[in-house]
């Protein structure tokens, strides 16, 4: 995010107690397993092509992908992310209480950033598991980072290390790392912050004021860093458009 305030990679909670993918600030889903590489490196990219376009196309029945397909998108799903909505476009009770509790904030930021407030809350869902995998303090206080943001040189606030997985360039290996992440009083520090974090980066100007463009606002976050998780812009565009026909239904 901002150059000084954050590293330019993208990181994914390895453990279930301190849960989160995180990039240049944060992601928090579980990650899929390092793929071989080496001579390998072809077929990884095949798989991942394949789950790539599946996701784009909306998901649905992958017994139309192959078992290495399969295998890679149970892997990569982030806590059950896309799984918790099932075809009709319906999300369970949890989901929708979480959903419920960062309204108010979904509706401020979305206005802040010129985008759809459903997509904001995808992406709050998709990084925090629906807010069932929150980052914690050492203490094991919640830090209502909802969005991964790492702690950068300049942060002034409270910090938790975590343990995260980041993806290396160009190979797809996971590497886990210990990194710093900002922790906010609530979770309406944590979106202001997040909010300023996208418009305060001219990395991510590309994803600012996209409306109700699901894919635009998540392939502006992909192409300026946010995230090292190669399919992270299908996942998070996959979600938030459910979410925008949810709300469209009711």
């Amino acid at each position: 995010m901002r150059q000084a305030d954050f590293l330019t990679t993208r990181a994914t909670a390895a453990t279930p107690s301190t849960a989160a993918t995180m990039a240049v600030q944060s992601n928090m889903h579980a990650t899929p397993a390092t793929v071989a590489t080496g001579s390998f490196g072809s077929v990884f990219k095949q798989v991942q092509g394949e789950v790539t376009r599946f996701i784009e196309q909306g998901g649905g029945n992958a017994t139309s992908l192959s078992p290495q397909g399969r295998a890679y998108l149970e892997q990569s799903q982030p806590v059950n992310v896309l799984g918790s909505i099932n075809q009709g476009g319906e999300i369970g009770e949890t989901q929708q209480q979480f959903l419920a509790s960062i309204k108010p904030w979904t509706q401020e930021t979305g206005a802040r950033l010129g985008v759809a407030p459903e997509i904001v809350a995808a992406h709050a869902a998709l990084e925090s598991g629906w807010g069932q995998r929150p980052l914690r303090q050492g203490t094991g206080a919640d830090t209502n980072n909802l969005f991964g943001i790492k702690a950068g040189g300049k942060w002034q606030g409270d910090v938790a290390s975590n343990v995260t997985t980041e993806y290396e360039a160009g190979s797809g290996t996971a590497l886990k790392k210990t990194e710093r992440f900002r922790s906010y009083p609530d979770q309406a520090s944590a979106f202001r912050d997040y909010a300023q974090v996208l418009l305060d980066n001219p990395r991510y100007r590309a994803a600012l004021n996209t409306g109700a463009d699901a894919g635009a606002f998540a392939q502006g976050l992909a192409r300026g860093g946010y995230a090292t998780d190669p399919n992270y812009a299908a996942k998070l565009t996959q979600l938030a458009t459910r979410l925008q026909r949810t709300a469209a239904a009711d």
